[in-house]
């Protein structure tokens, strides 16, 4: 098959996981879920004509796989050079692999004129199975909710992409130590978790609807963080039995309680962790509570902290 460009980059962001809204299936669809698109955490690759397979970079050894299973599934050449620029840290609750299959899948639907949307490229590629953000995010950026599953569906539709306030900032606490659950770990918790109760979903439901968003709307970062907290402490609590607790790492969890006894909102556990995060309003104030943070917690040398801002656009594909 003949190429019709050069050279494709493609940018995919890292995305929070904020929560799951019914993983029982209480109300008739399972999962349905809340996060956000970030700016400072991406992947990043380039795609280019090369007359043998070449992949080098971080998280290179995912890449191939991604590249073998697309190459195959699409019936095109993996004749090509893939250089990884940046890539998402892995099994730490960002996104990274569903972002690494969308990216690559991108860059060789452009690279190879097949005209492929997103969706395509995640169906391929079996991404969504659970959680719709991570698509929703590269398609569309800000902050997402997806439907969850039902009967029939193929990947979680979006409901809702808003626009997170500029001023609206993330830190995030990281332990430098371990990764969450992920691949047959995660199919198995899922399978061990006790039943959602249906109350709650029902609570979830309106909390989001009613309160998170129009707080969004309304530029009213406290009522949102009430939602986001509630929300996480809820999932946490249901996770709690497979993953150790509320949070997968004793020390991202203290240091989530000291930010939030500073002052932070919307504070959780990203996915299964064990990345922290919560929210403030101004980089100021994230830059001064990193600082203090990373003074209180650096006798351990577990923790590391960074800031982030909201992406209010989705994944760039650039072709030349």
């Amino acid at each position: 098959m003949q190429f019709r460009h050069q050279k494709v980059s493609v940018t995919a962001p890292a995305r929070l996981h904020m929560g799951f809204i019914d993983l029982s299936g209480a109300l008739g669809r399972h999962f349905g879920s809340i996060g956000v698109a970030l700016n400072e955490q991406a992947t990043r690759l380039t795609v280019t004509g090369s007359d043998r397979r070449s992949v080098a970079g971080p998280s290179a050894a995912r890449a191939e796989k991604c590249l073998t299973r697309l190459c195959e599934a699409l019936g095109v050449s993996d004749a090509l050079e893939i250089r990884i620029e940046s890539a998402i840290p892995e099994h730490v609750g960002l996104g990274s692999g569903t972002q690494m299959s969308l990216a690559i899948g991108a860059a060789l639907s452009a690279f190879y004129g097949l005209g492929l949307n997103v969706r395509d490229i995640a169906q391929v590629t079996v991404r969504g199975q659970r959680s719709g953000i991570g698509i929703g995010v590269f398609e569309q950026g800000g902050l997402v909710v997806d439907g969850g599953r039902g009967e029939h569906t193929a990947t979680p539709p979006l409901l809702v992409r808003m626009a997170i306030p500029e001023a609206w900032r993330f830190i995030l606490v990281f332990d430098r130590r371990g990764q969450g659950l992920h691949g047959l770990q995660e199919i198995q918790a899922f399978h061990a978790l006790p039943l959602f109760p249906r109350r709650e979903a029902e609570q979830l439901c309106y909390l989001l609807l009613m309160q998170a968003l129009p707080a969004i709307a309304e530029n009213d970062i406290a009522r949102f963080g009430e939602v986001i907290t509630r929300l996480q402490r809820s999932v946490g609590e249901h996770f709690a039995a497979v993953q150790g607790g509320i949070y997968t790492s004793p020390e991202v969890a203290s240091a989530m309680q000291w930010l939030a006894e500073q002052g932070a909102v919307a504070v959780g556990q990203t996915s299964w962790g064990p990345t922290g995060f919560c929210m403030v309003n101004g980089a100021d104030r994230a830059a001064a509570l990193i600082e203090m943070a990373e003074r209180k917690f650096a006798a351990g040398g577990t923790l590391a902290f960074s800031s982030a801002s909201a992406r209010n656009s989705g994944g760039l594909v650039v072709v030349e």
